[in-house]
């Protein structure tokens, strides 16, 4: 099975493409630079996608399923691994590339289409080989929500007796999160710990991510500016970071929430991507 779909540069996946607790501080990722907004797919002209009606066919499911997706439903995932190359090529064009894009650990990657909502999911066996492909409706998708914090500890480990040198400010921040981190839940605001208004050192940073542990899921949004937000292996905890045009970091903070609001599609931008999709797809009607 294959796909033209691809991550861009920066979300890798496999053997030292993850942090490791050591450098998890800020490394920034190669990023676009450029504020994301929607720009209509190039639609092929009808004559020129004869024969890929399995591909028109399953847009329109997917049209379907935008349309029907409500505010707290879950996440639909729909098929694509059984299209012919033709078709699928046609899928690809017509939902593009949007502006969040993740890795859960080496076994899936995600891009957001341009239909802010609709996410393009690959799922790969432990041979690197694609084993589904898959799009899914819903605020993040199902397969990342369902494996993100597998395993995560419910609180994080608290500050040792004695701690290294050069650690000062970390310890407190830690208590505070285990105080929050079992509380957080739908419709709980997010707790959010601004690390940059906070003085710290570079030890202080890794011993904090010590601490909460290094997860698997990484995502870069582009909407206004550069955000990478990476999971944690305590529950609920993310690293949450923005970057300016230069690459550096402006602003880095702990959030304490199931999963940070910068990740999430919008309901109203959900149903505002079936009305998008939908005007696509009267070009093909017949």
């Amino acid at each position: 099975m294959s796909s033209d779909f691809q991550l861009p540069p920066g979300l890798g996946i496999g053997p030292g493409s993850q942090p490791e607790p050591d450098d998890v501080t800020l490394a920034p990722m190669d990023m676009p630079r450029e504020m994301f907004t929607f720009e209509a797919p190039i639609a092929p002209e009808p004559e020129n996608t004869q024969g890929m009606e399995a591909g028109k066919a399953r847009l329109r499911e997917v049209q379907k399923a935008l349309a029907a997706w409500q505010p707290g439903d879950a996440a639909i995932a729909i098929s694509l691994s059984d299209l012919p190359p033709t078709d699928l090529g046609l899928v690809n064009q017509i939902l593009g590339e949007g502006e969040v894009s993740m890795v859960a650990g080496t076994g899936i990657q995600v891009q957001e289409s341009v239909f802010a909502g609709l996410w393009r999911v690959l799922h790969f066996d432990e041979a690197d080989g694609l084993a589904q492909d898959t799009v899914e409706i819903g605020p993040w998708p199902g397969a990342v929500a369902k494996r993100v914090f597998e395993g995560a500890a419910a609180q994080p480990e608290l500050a040792d007796e004695t701690l290294p040198p050069d650690v000062f400010n970390s310890p407190p921040l830690l208590t505070e999160i285990a105080e929050k981190a079992p509380l957080a839940g739908p419709g709980i605001e997010a707790h959010s710990i601004n690390l940059s208004l906070l003085p710290h050192t570079e030890a202080d940073l890794n011993y904090l991510s010590g601490k909460l542990g290094v997860g698997d899921t990484i995502v870069l949004s582009r909407g206004y500016g550069n955000c990478r937000v990476s999971s944690t292996r305590t529950r609920n905890v993310w690293w949450v970071q923005y970057y300016n045009s230069q690459d550096a970091v402006v602003l880095n903070s702990i959030e304490i929430v199931p999963v940070p609001e910068v990740i999430l599609a919008a309901p109203e931008d959900i149903a505002d991507s079936a009305e998008r999709l939908a005007e696509v797809m009267r070009l093909y009607d017949e």
